[in-house]
């Protein structure tokens, strides 16, 4: 009964609230926003990974 009512109130008056495709919309700009932000904090990880000296193992590190 309850979810009628709310169905039947969201027909009435469309132009109330966001549509389906406003919230595609948001949610494709929210992801693609966050992947920015994950290659960002990604790249910045890796370089920094990268930039760090590791010394050989002492004895040449050769074999068991």
């Amino acid at each position: 009964m309850s979810l009628r009512v709310h169905t039947e109130r969201a027909r009435s008056a469309p132009e109330r609230g966001a549509s389906a495709i406003e919230f595609v919309i948001i949610t494709a700009i929210l992801v693609a926003l966050a992947a920015a932000v994950g290659v960002v904090i990604y790249n910045l990880v890796t370089d920094e990974a990268d930039s760090i000296d590791i010394p050989d193992a002492p004895g040449g590190g050769g074999g068991l």
